[in-house]
Order: structure tokens, then sequence, then C-alpha cells
């Protein structure tokens, strides 16, 4: 009897054993530990130096090292090392959102905004409510020591092929120029979708000046008739620390507006050649001149005078779109002067050309 019974209650003890094993049955585990709420370190700290001032940016972390999401602001270490051999002295304390957008200013003092090049390395520790941390961000570096000097007096004034920036040159300073252009009339939306339109240009661009730094000035030959420019510069140093190459910035200049418009007449024709036309074909005047090779050229007007007078407009009140005109209201037997202008599609007339004369066989 007592082997039967216990044969009988084999399958249970056995089902009972594999739950035990597996899943528990229902049964509570040994508790988790409370998570320590530890922000994840920043890992895009980005550090620019501009003058004696170093810029600090980063993104603040969303979630905790348990990957949950954090909810309280954060409590932002600024830390600053004048060599990876240096402790990280702490120079600033802020308070930032989880996700939002950390930026700092450091001050640098005299003794590193002076002397030889050297590196400075700054880093960033986000710290919980009660100021725990799972680490530091990445590192990023700059480098201490004199800057080159700020750019002054900064101004412009349009010329005919570009606008032309000018500053205060310093003497025989051969640091290179950064002039920084801003396009403050973006394309209207209408002509993004124009297939014929020109391409958008950039909102912001940058361009290392190494030509005529010393004579204090630059022609930016890309200006848009029509757009509106802030420019502002700066003088660039390269120099060579633990042999890895920086760039050390001078302070930024005054800002500039200029709005690019089209004062400027074209230039006047070149070429301008008079041939009396053969005698069986009635008197007249052949002429013709090399075509101007500005782009927003919109024709020419022929004038004429005999001996002394004073100049008078010969060809039709349209203007010419062809560099040729023959004047049939010549009479035999008289000399002529001509001279030719050109007209933009701003209404803008040249100077008159260089004079042909010619004079028409007598009957």
């Amino acid at each position: 009897m007592e082997a039967g019974r216990t044969t009988k209650y084999l399958p249970l003890l056995a089902a009972s054993a594999a739950c035990l094993i597996a899943v528990g049955c229902g049964m509570p585990g040994a508790p988790l530990p409370p998570s320590l709420n530890l922000p994840q370190p920043v890992k895009d700290l980005h550090a620019v130096r501009t003058g004696d001032q170093v810029a600090l940016n980063w993104t603040m972390p969303r979630r905790n090292t348990d990957q949950l999401l954090l909810k309280d602001t954060l409590h932002v270490l600024v830390c600053r090392a004048e060599s990876s051999a240096t402790a990280c002295t702490p120079v600033g304390e802020l308070s930032v959102a989880p996700g939002g957008h950390g930026t700092f200013a450091d001050q640098l003092p005299a003794s590193l905004a002076t002397g030889t090049p050297r590196a400075l390395t700054y880093s960033v520790q986000v710290q919980n409510a009660r100021h725990k941390a799972a680490g530091v961000s990445n590192l990023a570096h700059v480098v201490a020591g004199q800057a080159p000097s700020p750019v002054t007096a900064l101004q412009a004034e349009l010329r005919k092929n570009g606008v032309l920036v000018r500053w205060t040159p310093l003497a025989d300073d051969q640091t290179p120029v950064r002039l920084e252009r801003h396009l403050l009339t973006p394309q209207a939306e209408s002509k993004k979708h124009d297939p014929l339109a020109q391409p958008d240009e950039p909102t912001v661009e940058k361009l290392l000046i190494t030509a005529r730094v010393a004579e204090g000035h630059a022609l930016d030959r890309t200006a848009r008739v029509g757009a509106i420019y802030e420019y502002r510069a700066q003088r660039i140093a390269r120099v060579t620390v633990n042999d890895q190459t920086f760039e050390l910035a001078g302070g930024v200049s005054n800002s500039i507006r200029v709005e690019v418009r089209d004062i400027f007449p074209p230039d006047p024709p070149q070429g301008l050649a008079a041939v009396a036309a053969s005698p069986e074909s009635g008197p007249a005047v052949d002429l013709n001149w090399q075509p101007n090779t500005e782009a927003d050229i919109a024709g020419y007007i022929v004038y004429r005078r005999e001996g002394s007078s004073e100049w008078h407009r010969v060809s039709p009140s349209k203007l010419l779109t062809a560099p040729a005109f023959r004047d049939t209201t010549v009479e035999p037997g008289h000399s002529y002067s001509y001279a030719v202008t050109a007209v933009d599609t701003n209404g803008h007339p040249s100077r008159r050309s260089a004079e042909a004369e010619e004079s028409v066989p007598a009957e």
C-alpha cells in the first residue's frame, strides 16, 4: 500500500518541483535595488575660444544610467584643466533641464589669456539632486595663451564687382582674417519651388582671407545683388600644441550691414567702327562694336554729331539689342562722329564709347 501511494503522488511532486525551479509559481523573488538615478554623462561637449573667452556647448542627458527618464532639473559642474596632468578646477555651476541645451562662457584669467600657446581642457559633470554623478563628459580642448588682436573699424562699401570690406591693418601682421557673412534676406518661399530659380545660398558663410591682410581689405565677389548681408571679422592664428593644430581666434569685430544694390553703370562699349555703305544702296553708315559682357545689359543707344555740334540720338527709342546699327539719316558729302552707350536692366547708361568718324561719299 505505501509503495502504491508513493507512486500515485510522484507526478504531482515532479510538477511542483519544476514549477518552483522555472518560474517560482507566483512566489515573490528577491527585491531589486533602488535606482541611484545617476544622469548619463554628457557625450558632445564642444569648446570654442574667441579672444579671452571660451564658449562651451553640450546636450543634457534625458535618461539616467538605468535608462529611466529624468524628471528633475540637473546640476552641472564645469571644470577646466591646464594640462592632462593637472587636476580639474571648477570654474562654474549651473542648472539645466534634462534634454536641454547647456551653455557656459568661461572668462579666462590673465594667466591663461597671455603667454605661449598651451593646452587647455574642459569637462562637465551632470549631477542629480544629491549631487551624485555617473562620471564626467568627453573632454573638449582649446588653447591657452595670447590670442590675436581683434579686428577693428570694420567697414564696407559697394563696388561694381562686389562688396569691399575694410578694417584697420596692423603693422607687419600677416595673421589671416576670417570674414563671416550672414544672409539676412533668404530666398522667397515662392521661388523655392521654381525649377529655374537659382539655388539657395548658405545663410552663413565663412571665408579665410590671406591675401591683402596687411593692407586691411578684402573683396567679396560672391555678394548677390538685391540681398542684405551682415559682416563680421576676426583674426585666426593656427598654433600647434602637443602635435595637434588648433585655431586660436581673436575677438570678433563690430558687425556691419550692407544692402547690395546695382548702382553702377555698365562699362562703355569697345571697338566701335563706322563704315560708309556703298553708294548703290543709298547714303548710309554701318556701325558695329563689341558686345558688353555684363550679365545685366539691356541694350545700346547710338549717338551722332557733325563737327563740334551737340550729340543727339540716332538709334530708335527702343534699345538696340544687337551690337550693330545702320544710320540711314546721313547726307552725301558730310562727315559724322558716332558714339555708343550701353544701358543695363536698371536703366543705368554707361559713358559714351570712344568716337568713330566716317564720311559719306558725295553723289
